[in-house]
């Protein structure tokens, strides 16, 4: 064969087969809560920096949207800030898929007003519901209590394929994507952040790691529940004592993704790093018991490709009871 046709076939191998550069990268796509995505983002920059042969992208689509993605079969994990849905478990198995649910966070929504709020310092969980329902009669802060200002209560919150936003429709409201729809929607957390910051009779909600992020230029309420008024903070989520707005979080992986080993390779270094970079972006971490049974789950899934993490033994089944996401399913 001559040389230059033997290079022009060499070359032309290297293309079908993604020799080089970009080409050669195994790719993991990740998409899907605006809330999780700090979390994702920071595992998957230290994931890179010790595999740089894996290519990790994360999108903020929201869970609903991240969800819609996964059984499309357009992302490997979905982030979520919400159980998947009995819906959305019918559209993945019907796409031949059995997404793999595991719990890698604890965070709670804070209730934030603007800094120069001066007459409200903390709102009953009914109060939040006559706010937010379909329908509502509140308008103006007035209409909740006559002593404060007779001016309009803009409404800033995610939009309506958040998982924050299912979540707090189903706590607070009653029912889940139940809302008044009046208000400034963004699955960007930032946008209301600003939008908050920038009126004084704004009121909003977001997750609790938002507001440690930002709370030099917002104020949070007091939620007035069974335990009486309790401000969001890390200690009072942790014990559970911030009710009704604290939650779990999660992501959810392919099962078809799972015989890859790149995906594989990908979820044994979140499991191994997820609790010291959620606590770094403000959120937190869940308990050893709960990282264990992540990892059986994923070891179970992988059992058949020969594809198990770690060194974990899954005897570890045994060691745990039942009763280990019993706060996450809640």
């Amino acid at each position: 064969m001559r040389p230059n046709r033997k290079m022009a076939l060499i070359v032309s191998l290297c293309l079908l087969c993604g020799c080089g550069g970009e080409r050669s990268l195994a790719v993991v796509k990740i998409d899907g809560s605006s809330t999780v995505f700090p979390i994702t983002e920071a595992v998957a920059e230290e994931f890179q920096k010790a595999n740089p042969n894996i290519r990790v992208t994360v999108g903020i689509s929201g869970t609903g949207g991240g969800f819609k993605k996964l059984a499309a079969g357009e992302i490997d994990l979905c982030d979520a800030s919400r159980a998947i849905t009995s819906e959305e478990i019918e559209a993945c198995e019907a796409a031949g898929m059995d997404p793999l649910q595991l719990v890698i966070a604890i965070d709670g929504i804070a209730v934030v007003v603007n800094p120069e709020n001066d007459w409200v310092d903390e709102l009953t969980v009914d109060q939040l519901k006559e706010i937010w329902r379909p329908e509502s009669g509140i308008h103006l802060w007035s209409d909740l209590n006559p002593g404060w200002p007779s001016e309009e209560i803009n409404l800033y919150a995610p939009g309506t394929d958040s998982g924050t936003f299912d979540y707090f429709t189903s706590t607070i409201v009653g029912q889940e994507k139940e809302s008044r729809s009046d208000f400034t929607a963004s699955e960007d957390d930032n946008v209301i952040v600003r939008g908050v910051e920038a009126d004084r009779y704004a009121l909003g909600y977001f997750g609790f790691a938002y507001y440690e992020t930002n709370q030099d230029r917002l104020k949070v309420l007091a939620i007035n529940s069974e335990n009486g008024p309790v401000r969001p903070s890390s200690e009072t989520i942790r014990s559970k004592a911030y009710v009704p707005l604290s939650r779990p979080l999660f992501i959810y992986i392919a099962n078809s993704s799972l015989a890859r080993s790149e995906v594989v390779t990908f979820a044994d270094f979140y499991l191994d790093h997820v609790s010291a970079l959620s606590a770094e972006v403000g959120y937190i971490p869940v308990e050893e018991e709960v990282l264990l049974e992540n990892r059986r789950r994923v070891n179970e899934a992988n059992a058949t490709q020969g594809l198990l993490l770690g060194e974990q033994n899954l005897s570890v089944e045994k060691r745990l009871g039942s009763s280990v996401f019993a706060f996450h399913q809640e």
